[in-house]
């Protein structure tokens, strides 16, 4: 079997990966976190993104990389510049300089995400980035552009949406990504003969969807799933968005987060400091004059 790396194989996407490509591939798995656990075919190597010597050392001796590691939220440009500019560089140049021809990027809708919700945008679409997060996303399809040009790396930016057992909100009734389809769009990515650089959107076939995915059509793209089977269920449990351009635009919260903090969910409450217990004072003896 193939072997192929997984970065950041530790997160969410990177779990949903694993299960489905079981038995398929080769699986090694790499994050700054350790992974425990590990089933039949897979290894873990830790490594950092941030350092050039630790994506030396894990992409050595693979077919492909799936690009999965970084900070996949906003936060503060320190932390998407070291995670996600510096930290793609670094594994795209890592893969280059160990002979790995195939790479697949996990970009992000939020490369895009200032077209109105009233668009239907393809692949071909001027970058609309809707965060630093977008910023970097933006970055890393340039790179993966580079890379395929100049170096004749085979290079696959899959532009997803959410990923999840099923879509939770409005919003992803659009972006929903099912974890077999994901599964289905990555093994294209990995396999397919021909390719030297394309843009696909990571989105099951959901009715309500922003997306002209033709191109991963045309690469044998066939999604399983449509996020229309929890629509309802969905829309009777959804409550109107605080802010009217976070409503507007596709990439939602995103375009008016600031901090670090998942914008999609509820902020967790700070827990109050627990009060310290008083010690009594020592009575000290005056002196007598």
């Amino acid at each position: 079997m193939k072997k192929i790396l997984i970065t950041g194989a530790a997160g969410d996407v990177g779990g949903h990966l694993r299960r489905e490509l079981a038995g398929r591939y080769a699986l090694r798995l790499s994050d700054i976190r350790p992974i425990k656990g590990l089933a039949a075919g897979e290894e873990f190597v830790g490594g950092d993104c941030a350092s050039l010597r630790d994506m030396l050392r894990v992409t050595r001796d693979v077919a492909a990389v799936v690009h999965l590691g970084g900070f996949s939220v906003e936060g503060p440009w320190e932390v998407i510049l070291r995670a996600n500019i510096v930290g793609t560089y670094n594994v795209f140049e890592a893969a280059r300089r160990n002979g790995v021809r195939r790479l697949v990027f996990a970009t992000s809708n939020h490369a895009v995400g200032f077209y109105d919700r009233d668009d239907t945008i393809d692949t071909r679409v001027y970058p609309k980035p809707d965060s630093r997060y977008g910023v970097s996303k933006v970055f890393g399809e340039a790179l993966g552009s580079l890379y395929a040009d100049k170096y004749g790396m085979e290079v696959v930016c899959m532009r997803i949406g959410n990923v999840a057992p099923r879509p939770v909100d409005k919003r992803r009734l659009s972006t929903w990504l099912s974890p077999r389809d994901l599964a289905q769009l990555v093994g294209i990515a990995i396999d397919r003969e021909g390719l030297r650089f394309e843009i696909v959107y990571g989105v099951s076939g959901n009715k309500r969807s922003w997306y002209d995915n033709s191109n991963a059509e045309r690469l044998g793209y066939r999604p399983q799933d449509d996020s229309e089977t929890w629509a309802e269920e969905v829309l009777k449990n959804e409550s109107p968005g605080a802010d009217p351009r976070a409503e507007r635009f596709q990439g939602g919260t995103f375009v008016v987060a600031e901090d670090g903090r998942d914008p999609t969910r509820a902020p967790v409450k700070p827990a109050r400091p627990k009060a310290r217990a008083r010690t009594p004072k020592r009575k000290t003896a005056r002196k007598r004059k």
